[in-house]
């Protein structure tokens, strides 16, 4: 592992950087869901988790912390024990952190069908065609109604028309796009309206790229 993500994740902590906005943004959307959620246990998956702060910002104090569930996914074990401590010292203890590979189904056995799924991070880092492929198959990580949070840079050429598009085809609403004019940053909120796929375990989303 090199100290790339680590040293990424150090952008969160400077206030007003794109990072922290879009951290904000994320964090709101991840409240309204949990909010708006029914009664009851209430899943979450997410993919290149990192140390997690989009999810445990939101559960930390949350009258609902203690029905969530799931499973947050990373390949670096450094951010992977960052997580995990986030996550024990605010008595989060329905989540676990694992190291692993995200892109690789299998690491979600046992945590899906999940209510939420977080792809925060992810888009900006992988092909084109793998964001429309790993679009296509986020219906087999859902639970019926799921949301999906999902972020990627909007520098030209922007992508993130296409996106939207590809998950209005693979059955989901747009429930909100946030942006900013004077922000890089773009984050889609989106609800399956279809019934979900079978879970599969084997399957391949994407291939993160090298960082440069």
């Amino acid at each position: 592992m090199t100290d790339h993500w680590v040293e990424w994740h150090a952008a969160y902590d400077r206030p007003g950087s794109s990072l922290a906005r879009r951290l904000e943004v994320v964090q709101h959307r991840i409240r309204q869901v949990l909010d708006g959620a029914a009664p009851g246990p209430f899943r979450v998956v997410s993919l290149c988790a990192g140390e997690g702060r989009d999810l445990l910002g939101v559960l930390d104090g949350h009258p609902r912390a203690a029905d969530v569930t799931g499973r947050l996914v990373d390949a670096d074990p450094r951010l992977v024990a960052t997580a995990s401590a986030r996550a024990a010292a605010g008595g989060i203890h329905g989540l676990e952190a694992i190291t692993g590979d995200a892109a690789d189904t299998t690491q979600y056995d046992g945590a899906v069908p999940a209510d939420l799924v977080l792809v925060c991070g992810v888009f900006g880092n992988i092909s084109d065609d793998d964001i429309a492929r790993t679009v296509n198959h986020l219906p087999m990580l859902c639970a019926p109604g799921a949301t999906v949070i999902w972020t990627r840079h909007r520098a030209a050429p922007d992508l993130t028309p296409e996106i939207r598009d590809w998950f209005a085809d693979a059955g989901f609403e747009e429930v909100a796009f946030d942006s900013a004019a004077d922000a890089k940053f773009g984050v889609g909120t989106h609800r399956l309206r279809v019934d979900p796929e079978p879970y599969a375990p084997g399957v391949t989303l994407f291939r993160f790229l090298t960082p440069g």
